[in-house]
């Protein structure tokens, strides 16, 4: 937008509205003219009756009114602010508020929002239309894929912008992106924001180029633990914290009941025999690491893989002084190589079942040149030669994929938690009719839908993965794949979705029933956003099958650290370091009161839709409230507050 065109909210208060003030030509060509006018005077009308001047913030009334999401929108407005509330209660609600009130203020501006995949970037553009209007030809959806030229188009003549954080990073580093012009940064999924991150590198980068820009991250859970918090919120700049669980008082009457049950299952006789005989496996090629003294667990079921990549670290930072000879210093480091993958296999075997680990132990036999030494060392074992041929024999391939030896009324789980978990979804669907089931490894995955196909038609199964291929016949989902997967679950075309943790974050697959978590995993994250599946609308039921022994102390601590962090944040803030200059966004003295109205929103049409359809040229009338409120500008585009007067003042309002 031309600024030197540009009136402002305070210019225009009270006084005719010339056409030319509000509407440029290429607006008036596409809108009523007349109905905008009405729609516009009676917008300021309204505001000037409740004594604003001008002084305000909208809050839209056309969803129910929340009275947190009220609350933590005004901080979100003042100070760059951390949001964490469990799945499914209006985090992008929030975000939608936030971005429109700055997109008012700042009539040269321009907002961000960042997602850490394309289809949440393609979802949350629609989500935030739906919400406030803003039109959509100020908004863009930035990929890798748009050409540089274009990109640079996109970043002069458009306000609000929809992309991934690697995109961002990379139109920041080559000047595409005007720095000094981004006012209000949204970050979703923002407990990913550590180390180097691209989440650190966008934020770190907007700080080197100015300092007056406005974060809100948003997030379910802040972080596995109290070191990953921190790091989450200095990487960010977070100067505030708004977090509610499921046990906050304000946010109960707004969830529905959501009952947990944790089926812990014993390994049983049979796969407790394959255990053992793994374990001779590990024990053969640990047994150079212990001697040689650079690895001391001599336990080997509790040894995790965590631990022998430490181990590895150890050795390669100081290696002890008896290994003198270079050759010895390769020899351990391709015996550290083929421990951490045998023990890969060993969680496999333990979690997964022995189909799961007879695949990962296919892959290494009959691989690539990558795993030459590896397939030369396990050959040479003959107690890991003969439980790969019984699983081989076990096991066989068709044209269609891995399936199971023998016929259908014989079925052969693979382990104990497979036939747990077929029971319960069969007694689910008995009264109930969508399932969504989590495991964390492809081959599992596969594994699962395939047992489940068995009860058709009564359940109908589809599985749901990232976009890396891998593993024998294991290919990725596109992200347009994954898009029309989780539209035909929501439309109801099949009603069990088995997911990979692709299906964790942020994609709306709509209201689930059922949530089966089929392993534990250490961080915290994963289980609430898997638990955020369920019990939007209605009341939802979550399952976690878990192994007897090392994945059930796994998922104990998890929840363990999980509520330590919760209550830190939520009992003593101070635990944490704040970043203390929070940037003051509005002028000095202006204190914006909330004002609600209603906002009505046109339809949202997709990217590749055409602009110049007669379709698109009907629906833009409907944009008129969400216009009227485009066009009530409070412009601060060129204050700068002076750093005496704001210094380190965080709780300050603005």
């Amino acid at each position: 937008m031309n600024n030197t065109n540009q009136r402002t909210l305070f210019q225009t208060w009270g006084t005719s509205i010339p056409k030319t003030t509000i509407l440029n030509k290429d607006v008036r060509e596409k809108l009523d003219d007349d109905l905008i006018l009405v729609a516009v005077y009676e917008a300021e009308k309204s505001l000037e009756d409740c004594g604003q001047s001008g002084k305000v913030w909208i809050y839209p009334t056309n969803f129910p009114i929340r009275d947190y999401q009220l609350k933590i929108s005004e901080e979100c407005l003042f100070q760059n602010t951390l949001v964490c509330l469990p799945t499914g209660l209006g985090k992008t609600f929030i975000a939608s508020v936030v971005m429109y009130n700055f997109y008012r203020w700042y009539p040269s501006g321009k907002i961000v929002f960042m997602a850490p995949t394309k289809p949440l970037v393609a979802q949350q553009i629609e989500a935030c239309y739906k919400v406030m209007g803003i039109p959509q030809h100020h908004m863009a959806e930035l990929t890798g894929g748009t050409a540089a030229p274009q990109r640079r188009e996109l970043w002069r003549t458009r306000r609000v912008f929809f992309l991934t954080p690697q995109v961002m990073v990379n139109d920041l580093l080559r000047n595409t992106c005007p720095a000094p012009e981004v006012k209000c940064v949204v970050i979703d999924e923002a407990h990913k924001a550590s180390g180097n991150h691209a989440y650190c590198q966008v934020v770190r980068e907007l700080w080197n180029q100015t300092k007056q820009f406005r974060v809100l991250a948003l997030s379910a859970t802040p972080g596995g633990d109290m070191k990953a918090v921190q790091q989450v919120i200095t990487n960010l700049l977070i100067s505030h914290i708004e977090l509610r669980s499921e046990e906050s008082p304000d946010i109960q009457a707004h969830s529905h009941q959501r009952s947990l049950e944790k089926i812990v299952v014993p390994l049983g006789e049979s796969l407790m025999g394959y255990h053992t005989r793994y374990l001779q496996v590990l024990e053969k090629f640990t047994s150079r690491l212990t001697q040689m003294r650079v690895l001391y667990h001599r336990d080997l079921a509790t040894i995790t893989k965590y631990q022998l990549i430490m181990a590895r670290e150890q050795f390669r930072r100081n290696p002890p002084p008896h290994i003198m000879v270079w050759t010895q210093h390769g020899v351990l480091e391709g015996d550290f190589a083929l421990c951490i993958s045998l023990y890969h296999g060993f969680e496999l075997l333990q979690q997964m079942g022995l189909r799961s680990l007879f695949l990962f132990t296919q892959n290494i036999m009959l691989g690539t040149k990558e795993y030459s030494r590896a397939r030369h060392e396990l050959q040479r074992s003959p107690v890991f030669m003969d439980l790969y041929r019984e699983m081989e024999a076990m096991f066989h391939t068709s044209a269609g994929g891995f399936l199971f030896s023998g016929p259908e009324e014989r079925f052969f789980y693979s382990h104990p938690k497979l036939q747990k978990l077929d029971e319960v979804v069969l007694h689910h669907f008995r009264t109930c009719t969508r399932v969504m089931i989590f495991s964390s490894f492809r081959e599992s995955v596969q594994e699962i839908a395939e047992m489940l196909n068995r009860h058709q038609p009564l359940i109908k199964v589809m599985t749901f993965m990232g976009q890396a291929s891998g593993g024998k016949g294991l290919r990725g989902f596109t992200q347009k794949e994954q898009l029309e997967v989780v539209r035909k679950f929501r439309d109801g075309g099949f009603n069990t979705l088995v997911s990979t943790c692709v299906g964790e974050e942020g994609l709306d697959i709509g209201e689930v029933d059922l949530i089966v978590c089929f392993d534990a995993q250490k961080s915290p994250i994963r289980l609430v956003q898997r638990m955020g599946r369920t019990g939007r609308r209605r009341q939802g039921r979550i399952v976690i099958i878990l192994a007897e022994g090392r994945e059930e102390r796994t998922y104990n601590q998890s929840q363990s650290n999980r509520r330590s962090v919760n209550k830190c944040i939520m009992g003593n803030k101070h635990s944490f370091h704040l970043f203390p200059h929070s940037p003051r966004m509005l002028p000095v003295g202006v204190t914006p009161a909330v004002h609600k109205m209603h906002i009505t929103c046109g339809h949202f049409e997709p990217k590749d839709s055409s602009r110049h359809s007669v379709k698109g040229r009907r629906f833009m009338c409907s944009y008129i409230p969400c216009i009227v409120v485009r066009n009530v500008y409070f412009s601060f585009q060129q204050f700068v507050p002076p750093t005496r007067t704001w210094g380190s003042n965080c709780k300050a309002k603005g």
